[in-house]
């Protein structure tokens, strides 16, 4: 059994496979204070609330976007598992042709989301990517990684715009009937659930017109749930998108 450990600036998402099967996933809040013995206690207690024993976990792999929660999850692992997490960074072999003009600038969860999107749905592609920021990342016909776009998150816009006007207060974040909203709430929501759906569009829209053959688009994220139903564009929705993709360059390093 290999587990995946995607972690981002505001979750950090264990998710283990037996295989290709997948057999839990569980998530909790990212936190630069916490310490080794924290998180390797946190690990514990996800393993056995999912009835997986330590001894059953063969290998782990990180992707993280936090440098300080990295060098801490690779020790919580080796005192749970015994060994060593597989780290994503240079020199890991991940079968994608990163052509940014600073590949090492490419984040772990676009590299983890590209391979796995490459690997299930026909190229080219698009993955848009809701969390912390709104991500669109392009791989081309060939399966090469082209590049992308990185834009606010849904709920990062959204709490900084509650705590910077005063007299706005949190609001769900659930579809307005019209766009043309008449009370504040209702604007709020046009302006971020088809706000945001409409910058989704628009931006899929323009990559599109810079890359060659029929366009897949594949979405994943924490935030997408909110705008997927009122996004234009067509959609692939894949919840696991980036553990799956770090379960895959596993196996090509194992």
């Amino acid at each position: 059994m290999i587990l995946c450990i995607d972690v981002g600036n505001t979750n950090i998402v264990f998710a283990a496979y037996d295989g290709e099967e997948h057999v839990f996933t569980s998530r909790f809040k990212s936190d630069v204070t916490r310490t080794s013995d924290q998180y390797a206690a946190e690990l514990r207690a996800i393993l056995s609330l999912n009835d997986v024993s330590a001894i059953d976990i063969d290998g782990a792999i990180i992707g993280s976007v936090v440098p300080q929660l990295t060098s801490m999850l690779r020790r919580a692992c080796k005192m749970v598992l015994g060994h060593d997490p597989l780290v994503v960074g240079a020199g890991v072999r991940t079968g994608l042709n990163i052509r940014l003009d600073n590949p090492a600038e490419c984040g772990a969860d676009l590299v983890a989301s590209a391979v796995a999107a490459k690997e299930h749905y026909p190229a080219p592609l698009l993955v848009v990517d809701l969390g912390t920021a709104s991500k669109v990342t392009a791989v081309g016909i060939n399966g090469d990684f082209l590049g992308g776009a990185i834009m606010p998150g849904l709920m990062t816009s959204m709490d900084a715009l509650i705590k910077n006007a005063s007299l706005l207060t949190a609001f769900d974040l659930s579809a307005p009937k019209k766009a043309i909203g008449t009370n504040t709430p209702d604007c709020l929501k046009s302006g971020y659930v088809l706000g945001f759906a409409s910058m989704i569009d628009g931006m899929c829209d323009r990559f599109k017109a810079e890359m060659e053959g029929d366009v897949t688009v594949v979405a994943t994220g924490g935030n997408m749930e909110y705008v997927l139903s009122s996004c234009r564009t067509k959609m692939i929705f894949c919840d696991d998108l980036v553990t799956e993709g770090l379960r895959i360059i596993y196996e090509k390093n194992r």
